[in-house]
């Protein structure tokens, strides 16, 4: 699979369900759920009490996940970084989130992911 090959529109639309998947999973609290998409290299990384951690601190403080705008792409042969503008329903103001998508086995898969 290389990136390069695809539109920034092709990347948006496998990587946009994905996004959705991890924000209700991470809105939720729902480990299983946010893991499904990601490497195991992520998932050595978010253990459950890890999620539960970041989670909490996020919702507490910014509430949960509102809307988000594409925004960018960036291609190298075997990943995308995809860049959205991002909303939330306690914290004023825009920020960034951040996926880096890979392929692996067979499948479009989160190797890291990010909102700031």
């Amino acid at each position: 699979m290389n990136f390069q090959s695809l539109s920034d529109q092709q990347i948006f639309d496998i990587a946009d369900p994905i996004m959705d998947n991890l924000m209700a999973a991470s809105t939720e609290i729902n480990h299983t759920k946010h893991v499904l998409h990601f490497t195991e290299r992520m998932k050595g990384i978010v253990t459950p009490a890890y999620l539960q951690s970041v989670c909490e601190h996020y919702q507490n403080e910014k509430g949960v996940f509102r809307d988000r705008t594409p925004v960018a792409v960036f291609k190298r042969p075997n990943a995308a970084a995809i860049i959205w503008k991002q909303t939330f329903s306690k914290a004023e103001g825009e920020f960034v989130a951040e996926m880096l998508l890979v392929y692996e086995n067979g499948q479009y898969l989160v190797d890291h992911v990010m909102v700031f």
